[in-house]
């Protein structure tokens, strides 16, 4: 079984590179095959609405900016599993995470629809106030529920709740892979 964890925040050993690693490991330790991109090493541009606002995504499912999204799509398309994990900006998700997300909804919800009933596990930290991880969970599950994808878990990951939050992901991460290893549903 694959998953694929998406992640972002510029700082590579903040909270956010924390809440990932605690996930990582608690799906390697339940036999999941895991790979892992850091989309601030990804070289993504910002949707260009092609032609008249549409392009090829709502045509051929594709996007048509030449940079690394198609390799990452690539790798969602073949995993079981997708966790987003996303430091938060002002009550939203990181701009790489964001743009990564504005390409995919519009290949996926229009016309691709390859990773419909996907199910996905999202993240939310934020090191600051650790206001807006709520907000920032709402925005990335509306973008799932655009594509036909489905947040089986959302966590908020705040300073405050760092000590008992970062070992309650790994659990969940042995917990998601066995969740998808058995094939487990929820009523939606």
């Amino acid at each position: 079984m694959k998953v694929t964890v998406l992640w972002s925040s510029p700082n590579t050993d903040g909270l956010t590179a924390a809440a990932k690693d605690s996930m990582v490991r608690g799906l390697e330790k339940a036999g999941a095959d895991v790979t892992q991109i850091h989309l601030n090493r990804k070289k993504l541009q910002h949707c260009a609405a092609c032609g008249n606002g549409w392009g090829t995504c709502r045509t051929q499912g594709r996007c048509a900016l030449k940079d690394d999204f198609e390799q990452i799509y690539s790798e969602l398309r073949g995993s079981d599993g997708i966790v987003l994990v996303s430091a938060v900006y002002w009550s939203g998700m990181t701009e790489c995470m964001k743009a990564f997300i504005d390409r995919l909804r519009r290949c996926e919800a229009v016309c691709a629809h390859e990773l419909k009933d996907r199910r996905c596990v999202l993240i939310a930290c934020a090191g600051g106030t650790g206001r807006g991880t709520l907000e920032c969970l709402g925005d990335m599950e509306l973008a799932l529920t655009h594509m036909g994808m489905r947040a089986y878990d959302r966590v908020s990951v705040v300073r405050y709740n760092r000590d008992y939050i970062l070992p309650a992901l790994e659990q969940a991460g042995g917990t998601y892979a066995e969740r998808l290893r058995t094939g487990f549903d929820m009523y939606y």
